[in-house]
């Protein structure tokens, strides 16, 4: 599951790097038949058993559209890998972890409200800015440089995206967080 806002405005925002990572997931995996359902687009990739998702709230609402699939469709909630911005870690760092807190971060606070920390999470570093406030920063577009290196940065999480489902979250933070390879 990716988190990120609808709409053409935050498209190609820095809070929306979820999405962005579900999307280059659904081109690798050949994966075209969304659908809509409680307010989240995702789609079934029967191959691999596993379902992508963005919800379609807003960031801070991804909560009810997440509940609402994973009950459907009875996915537990530490099979359920949440990829999310995260501002204190510089871009292009990416942090694994089994659970948690929210660490501040809304799009987390409002699954955590429906799930409890017990569901695993991709932090992709966004970083701050020394000009912006974080706000301006988090839904400010990407920079030229940052957009040079996003390609690469994508093609990381999917990776670890794939290591988690295959190899579980252990192996998966090994790599991603020890940076071998993938982090």
């Amino acid at each position: 599951m990716g988190l990120g806002n609808p709409g053409p405005r935050y498209a190609r925002t820095r809070h929306n790097v979820g999405w962005l990572v579900v999307d280059a997931l659904a081109e690798r995996w050949g994966v075209r038949d969304w659908q809509k359902k409680y307010d989240a687009r995702f789609a079934l990739d029967r191959t691999r058993n596993a379902i992508l998702v963005e919800p379609q709230s807003y960031m801070n609402l991804s909560g009810r559209p997440a509940q609402g699939l994973a009950t459907f469709y009875k996915v537990p909630p530490p099979r359920i890998l949440v990829v999310v911005d995260d501002l204190d870690l510089p871009f292009g760092k990416l942090r694994m972890r089994a659970d948690g807190s929210s660490g501040g971060h809304n799009g987390l606070k409002s699954l955590i409200e429906v799930f409890g920390m017990n569901f695993p999470r991709l932090r992709v570093g966004i970083g701050r800015s020394h000009e912006d406030g974080a706000i301006d920063h988090v839904l400010g577009d990407f920079s030229a440089d940052e957009e040079r290196e996003l390609p690469a940065l994508i093609d990381r999480c999917v990776r670890g995206v794939e290591l988690w489902m295959n190899e579980g979250v252990t192996a998966a933070m090994n790599v991603v967080n020890g940076n071998g390879g993938t982090g």
